[in-house]
C-alpha cells in the first residue's frame, strides 16, 4: 500500500486488481466522485452505475480505478447543489453551471497520470464515453491504446443529462 497525496490535497485511490506493472492495455477506469449518486442514490446521472461497471470490469478482467475526489466534474458538491436547484429550473447542467460562473468541466487528470506512471503501467484501454478524458490523459502522457465503452441506459431522471452530456459534450454514447 503506498499514499499519494492529489495536487489538490485529496488522496485519490487506486483500486487494483491483478498484477499491473509493466503491463500494456490494461483497463482502467479514471473516476470522479459523485456523492450524490454513489452514497444518496441520486438517479440524476449515470455516475454510479459507470462505477459498478467498472468494478464488475476490473474484477472479471483486471485493472485498475482511479477514484478521484473531483465532485460535480471538478466544481465541488456544494457548488453542484447549487447547480441541481438551476436545473430543477429547466437548465442543463451546462447552462447551471455557466450561471453560476463556473466552467461545465474543472477536472483535471494529472494525478491519474501519476499513478499510472507510479504503477509502471505502459498503456491502457479507458473505460469512459468522454472523448476530453482520453485527451487530456493523451496529453499528460499517458499512451490510450483503446476505449471501453461505458453505456449505461437513460432512467426518467437522467435522460435529459445524458442527452446534454452527448449533444453538447461530444460523450460517444454507443458502442462504437
Amino acid at each position: 500500500m503506498r499514499s499519494y497525496i492529489g495536487r489538490d490535497g485529496s488522496e485519490p485511490i487506486a483500486l487494483i486488481s491483478g498484477e499491473v506493472g509493466g503491463r500494456e492495455e490494461l483497463p482502467v477506469r479514471v473516476h470522479s466522485a459523485c456523492f450524490t449518486a454513489e452514497n444518496v442514490g441520486s438517479l440524476r446521472c449515470d455516475c454510479r452505475e459507470q462505477l459498478d461497471f467498472a468494478m464488475e470490469y476490473v474484477a472479471r478482467e483486471g485493472g485498475i480505478i482511479i477514484y478521484l475526489h473531483q465532485e460535480g466534474r471538478g466544481i465541488g458538491l456544494a457548488m453542484k447543489i447549487q447547480a441541481y436547484a438551476l436545473q430543477e429550473q429547466g437548465h442543463d447542467t451546462i447552462e447551471a453551471n455557466s450561471l453560476l460562473g463556473l466552467p461545465e468541466d474543472a477536472r483535471t487528470y494529472e494525478d491519474a497520470a501519476m499513478i499510472l506512471k507510479d504503477l509502471d503501467v505502459r498503456s491502457i484501454r479507458l473505460m469512459t464515453n468522454n472523448p476530453r478524458k482520453i485527451t487530456s490523459l493523451l496529453e499528460l502522457g499517458v499512451t490510450v491504446k483503446d476505449r471501453i465503452p461505458v453505456i449505461i441506459p437513460a432512467n426518467d431522471h437522467s435522460e435529459r443529462y445524458l442527452q446534454t452530456k452527448f449533444t453538447r459534450m461530444g460523450h460517444i454514447l454507443n458502442e462504437g
